[in-house]
Formats: structure tokens, C-alpha cells, sequence
């Protein structure tokens, strides 16, 4: 290529290259390289002298990638940026650690894999929270009754704003954030226990049903508000600090704590404000309640 020189850096100064993710915004795809001692004296000389042009990354006199250097570069390591693909990122890591191969290398078969294993991962551990999500909203019915039937269309409502966020943002539902959304519908699950207790207590009390239910969630919101802020602090620390696979999960978590806040304090508030106008509202059976625990 006429427009590029040598450099003298070659790919046995390539120790590796991986793919990582964008530690701001929304965790792109980037390519890490890392060099040897000589490799490192190397690179930081190129980039000094390079900053503001293009830098061509060549394999049997095949371009593969040409970055432009942002800066001199002296720790030895370096990120190559763009709008990747994580199917691209990867591609680029692999031709990266086969050009640092010291021997050429020969095609003599072809086969193709297809990597299951990860998706297959995801998808078993979608089911498995779907079936404790299930287990979980038959005890809801089970033992609020009417409340535990709203609180499932709540958590439906929630289910579908969350996965919508993550479509829209984008995320990308690895098993760490898989993770993350399980537990984040637990917190919603426990915000409606929450409140439902607390009305059961007013219930109890002989107030009616418009009262306990302004009385439960009024009383309620302290221990929901402390719990949730606490542990949306800890997935902005774990977002800032941690590594690619910890960021998935603090966001997912994050993203379904704030809606979850959402959902049992607006959606399942709204439900039992209509739940109490209606012929249910005046049966106390219908909320977990009997002439006998009534004091």
C-alpha cells in the first residue's frame, strides 16, 4: 500500500488481542491489543509521530483494519474503537492473534461450529426465572388474593417496560444481566409485599379499603424507598469500577429497580384504587382477610 510505511512493529510484538467493551455509554464493542516490552518502545514511537493519521493493520498484505491514533500511547496497550459489531470485534481479535502467529498458516479444512453454547446459557436461565416468576405469582394469588392478582398484571406491565428499555438502549441480556433483571423483579416482587402487609395491618385495624390502602403504601414507601436507592448506589459502583460482564448486570439491575419503583408505587396503586370501587372492593375475603382476623 503505497500511502502506508513500514513501522517495524510486528505481530510477534503482539501479545494479544481480545475483546472488550466500552466502559462509558452503552458498552460498545472494542478491540484490546497488548504488546511485548519491545513491541511497547515500539508502538509508543509510532504513535508519538502518528497522531491525527491512520495507522494500517496488515495480515499477508491485506489491510484489516487502519485505526487513526488519538493520542501518544506508552503503556503498551491499546484500544482500537468504532461502531462494531460484537460479530466484528471479534473477527478483528482473531485475525489480530493469527497474525501474531510466527509461521504463515495454511487452510487445509473448514468446518463450521455454531456457538450455541452461550445463547443456549441465556435461554436456560431465562427459564429457570420464568419458572421461579411463576412459583412466585401463584404464592402472590395464593396468599393476597385479589391484591396478588393485580400485583402479577403489575409485574406483566413491568416485564414488558424493562425488556422494551433494553431493546431501546440497547442491552444486550448476557447471563449476568439475565442476573440482574431476576433479581430487579424480585425488589419489585418484595415492594408489593411489602405494601400488602402493611394494608393487611390497617385492615386488621378496622380501617376500610380506600384508607388501609393509602395507610399501606404511605407506611411502605420508607423501607421500599431505602432498600431500592441502596442498591441502585451499589450498581452505580459496580457500573463505574467493574468489567464488562459486571456493567451488564449493575445495568440491567439498575434499569429494573427504577421501574420496578415505578410499577409498585404507580401501576399496582392504580389497580387497587379501581380494585376498591368495585363490588370486590366490599368483601374483605378478597384481600387475604376473615371475620376471624378482622380485631
Amino acid at each position: 500500500q503505497p500511502q502506508f510505511k513500514p513501522t517495524g512493529l510486528t505481530g510477534k510484538n503482539l501479545k494479544k488481542a481480545e475483546v472488550v467493551f466500552e466502559q462509558q455509554g452503552i458498552g460498545t464493542p472494542q478491540v484490546s491489543l497488548l504488546f511485548d516490552d519491545e513491541g511497547k518502545k515500539l508502538f509508543e514511537e509510532i504513535t508519538e509521530r502518528s497522531v491525527g493519521k491512520r495507522v494500517a493493520i496488515m495480515i499477508d498484505g491485506v489491510i484489516i483494519s487502519a485505526p487513526t491514533v488519538q493520542e501518544k500511547i506508552s503503556e503498551g496497550t491499546a484500544v482500537i474503537t468504532g461502531n462494531f459489531t460484537l460479530d466484528e470485534a471479534k473477527e478483528l481479535a482473531r485475525n489480530l492473534n493469527a497474525g501474531a502467529l510466527p509461521v504463515p498458516i495454511s487452510l487445509i479444512s473448514r468446518q463450521t461450529v455454531g456457538a450455541t453454547l452461550g445463547q443456549e446459557s441465556v435461554q436456560q436461565s431465562l427459564i429457570a426465572g420464568l419458572i421461579g416468576l411463576l412459583v412466585v405469582c401463584l404464592f402472590m394469588i395464593f396468599y393476597y388474593r385479589l391484591p396478588g392478582v393485580l400485583a402479577v398484571f403489575a409485574l406483566m406491565i413491568y416485564a414488558i417496560v424493562v425488556l422494551a428499555l433494553f431493546k431501546l438502549i440497547p442491552v444486550t441480556l448476557t447471563l449476568a444481566g439475565v442476573a440482574g433483571f431476576i433479581l430487579a423483579i424480585g425488589m419489585a416482587v418484595d415492594a408489593n409485599v411489602l405494601i400488602f402487609e402493611r394494608m393487611r395491618e390497617e385492615l386488621r385495624a378496622g380501617k376500610n379499603l380506600g384508607t388501609a390502602i393509602d395507610v399501606g403504601f404511605k407506611q411502605a414507601w420508607n423501607s421500599i424507598r431505602d432498600s431500592n436507592v441502596s442498591t441502585l448506589i451499589i450498581c452505580l459502583v459496580l457500573y463505574w469500577f467493574g468489567t464488562s460482564v459486571i456493567k451488564g448486570f449493575a445495568l440491567t439491575l439498575g434499569i429494573g429497580i427504577l421501574v420496578s419503583m415505578f410499577s409498585a408505587l404507580t401501576v399496582t396503586r392504580v389497580f387497587l384504587r379501581l380494585s376498591a370501587m368495585s363490588p370486590a372492593g366490599k368483601a374483605s375475603w378478597w384481600f387475604g382477610m376473615n371475620k376471624k382476623s378482622k380485631g
